[in-house]
């Protein structure tokens, strides 16, 4: 895959993390975009530690959208943090 196929799902899984996760997180495209790049990454390692292959497919973004939920809640942990 490409940096254009890496984008798209980069923003496929963003957005469904976003959607699927309750509360605000209030960030524009290119965040969310990162986030599910980033996400895609942390999925791929948990998909190897539980022995499963999600390279690509469904299982792949199944995994990028677990991994991305994971680091928006981390984010929101760091950032609650900062305020209070």
């Amino acid at each position: 895959m490409g940096w254009i196929g890496a984008i798209i799902v980069g923003l496929v899984a963003g957005l469904l993390a976003r959607a699927i996760k309750p509360g605000s997180d209030p960030m524009g495209w290119i965040m969310t975009i990162v986030l599910g790049i980033v996400g895609a990454l942390v999925g791929g390692l948990l998909a190897n530690l539980v022995g499963i292959d999600a390279d690509g497919g469904f299982t792949g973004l199944i995994f990028s959208v677990i991994g991305a939920i994971i680091l928006l809640f981390l984010y929101e942990m760091i950032v609650s943090k900062r305020r209070a």
